[in-house]
This record gives structure tokens, C-alpha cells and sequence, in this order.
């Protein structure tokens, strides 16, 4: 279905939102994109963000959109190597916790928090990243007392890199049948800056409980997201490489999620990543292409587009406009 959709900050490049309603107003936490003379790779060494800001409106399809500046500098954060990819943002007691994935000087991505006062920030990051961290695409969950870390991504995430959160000597991914690397997902500690429990695999299996292979073009490839509707989990992600934003559902935040369907066909430029939110009684998916840009898969714009559902509670598919 091709809907009306708002690129919602045009004067700068900032990508792979996640979005929250904090005091009745919509947060968007996007990473910031740069231009660079790096030669696009399957590592990612095209994405050089270096900091990122917090925006946010109350009317997300026409409303002003204010940015807040700078809430996260690369420069502030004392284990730093490079690349401040995406976050996600938490409140708890009147806290706010920002999680950013960030290569250290050795380049390996780790978990950093960092926290402030109001949902626009500032943050002050921690002095050392997540004990047992990894990877990258960071989405937290609240449910209850209880917050759900969810994270991963392939190829340039170094997920491949890690089994039963081990790192490995060789990179293992799948390949054809053998069932395909899955997202993670933690319980954080009470105080919030913390793995409360090991990472755990989140799996996304076929109608008859079986995971989805690797060469299923809607396996995982990074960017979770997890929202609920009617008492469901919605586990949202991006295919990578075949270019889709799909979605599975199950019945508590830890899964087994089973495959439903497609969020929105492929846009343009190469990645997608998204969030999807209620707001004022309507659903909304935000998400990233390159169109403004001129297809450059490392300058990508935010955009937003309202999201529906069927009577049996399935997503209704948006046209991304790209093709692949």
C-alpha cells in the first residue's frame, strides 16, 4: 500500500530511529550520518557517525520538529574507538537511559548507557560499556518492573562473531538451510546500567515452529524493535541484505516469535531500520531512506509514515519505493 509519508528533519542526514511518548510528546533518538571518502563495504565503514541528536514533535505527520542538539559526542565517552551507530532510550524513576553501540579501540562493539535527567538529554555516558556486551542495533522494552534489552546485527555488526556469547576465534554464519543467526535479547539490571542474566537467542520460526533459515530472504538481519498490540509481541527487524522491514509475533518479550509478514518493501538506498509507535490513537512505523540524497546508502533521511492493521491484527504492508 502506498501512503502518505513525511521526511521529518530534511536540513541534516540522521537515520535508524527509535522513538518513544515521553510526557505526551514524541522523542525520536536517531543516529547521525556524515559525509565520508570511506569506500562503501560489507563492514559498514561508510556509517562515521560521530555523535547524535534527540528530535521530537506532537504532531508527527505535520507538527514542528525540534531538534535538541546534541545529546551523545563520541569525544565524551572514555572508551571510544569509533562509529556511535544507533540507540534507544529508556525511562525508569524519572531517569533516562540512553544505550548506544560503539566500536572501542580495539574495534569491537560494545554496549555503552548513557544517562540524564530529561528524555532530550544531556547524557553523561558511563565510564565503561555493559559487562558481556556485543553487537550492535540496540531496542528496549518495558514491560512491568522489568525492561528487555534487545540487540544484534550481521556483517558489520559482529554478531557473526559470537556463540552463546562467547566470541569466537572464526566468525561463524550460516548459510542455506541451517537455521539463520538470531537477534538477543537480556533482561537489564534493576539499576538499569547492567545485564541482569545472560543474552539469550531470539528465535523467529515458521508456522510449524521451525527458525527461519538462512536463505530465507525474511530472516534477521539487525534492527529489532518490539512493540505490543492486543496483548502481542510484535518482534520487528530489518532482512539486510534482501532490503525489507518484516515482523513476527509471540506471546512474552523472551519469544519464540512466529513469522507474519512484511512491514514495508525495500526503500531507497541499502538499509532499512525503524520504530513503531502509538500516538494520539494512531500507529506510526518511522524508518530511513536515501532518496534526498540521492540514493547514497550512507546519507539517509528520516522519514515517517502512519501504520495500520487488519481485523486479525495483521500489519498492513507500506510500499518503500525502492527497488531491489
Amino acid at each position: 500500500m502506498k501512503k502518505e509519508a513525511r521526511y521529518l528533519f530534511p536540513s541534516d542526514y540522521m537515520a535508524d530511529p527509535s522513538v518513544h511518548v515521553f510526557n505526551d510528546r514524541i522523542y525520536i533518538y536517531p543516529s547521525h550520518d556524515w559525509e565520508c571518502a570511506n569506500v562503501e563495504n560489507d563492514n559498514g565503514d561508510q556509517y562515521v557517525m560521530k555523535d547524535s541528536h534527540v528530535l521530537s514533535t506532537d504532531d508527527p505527520m505535520h507538527g514542528e520538529v525540534i531538534d535538541h542538539g546534541k545529546a551523545l559526542d563520541i569525544a565524551d565517552i572514555p572508551w571510544a574507538g569509533r562509529q556511535l551507530w544507533d540507540s534507544d532510550v529508556a525511562e525508569k524513576d524519572g531517569k533516562y537511559y540512553l544505550y548506544f553501540p560503539l566500536k572501542d579501540k580495539t574495534d569491537i562493539f560494545r554496549i555503552g548507557v548513557a544517562v540524564g535527567d530529561r528524555p532530550e538529554g544531556p547524557f553523561i555516558p558511563q565510564p565503561d560499556p555493559i559487562r558481556g556486551s556485543y553487537s550492535i542495533d540496540i531496542a528496549v522494552l518495558k514491560e512491568g518492573e522489568d525492561y528487555y534489552m534487545y540487540f544484534g546485527g550481521i556483517w558489520g555488526g559482529q554478531l557473526q562473531r559470537y556463540k552463546d556469547n562467547k566470541a569466537l576465534e572464526i566468525p561463524e554464519l550460516p548459510e542455506g538451510d541451517q537455521p539463520a543467526l538470531p537477534s538477543r535479547v537480556v533482561k537489564l539490571s534493576k539499576d538499569m546500567l547492567q545485564f541482569a542474566e545472560e543474552p539469550r537467542p531470539v528465535l523467529v520460526v515458521d508456522e510449524n515452529g521451525e527458525p527461519l533459515k538462512a536463505n530465507n530472504p525474511h530472516r534477521f538481519f539487525e534492527a529489532s524493535w518490539v512493540h505490543k498490540y492486543n496483548g502481542k509481541y510484535y518482534f520487528s527487524y530489518s532482512t539486510g541484505d534482501t532490503h525489507m522491514l518484516c515482523y513476527a509475533v509471540g506471546d512474552n518479550p523472551y519469544g519464540p516469535f512466529t513469522y507474519q509478514g512484511v512491514i514495508l518493501t525495500p526503500v531507497v538506498g541499502w538499509t532499512t531500520h525503524h520504530s513503531i509507535v502509538e500516538y494520539k490513537g494512531k500507529w506510526y512505523l518511522f524508518h530511513h531512506d536515501s532518496v534526498p540524497s540521492g540514493g547514497k546508502s550512507w546519507l539517509r533521511s528520516l522519514k515517517v509514515v502512519e501504520l495500520e492493521y487488519d481485523e486479525n491484527g495483521k500489519i498492513i504492508t507500506i510500499d518503500g519505493g525502492g527497488e531491489w
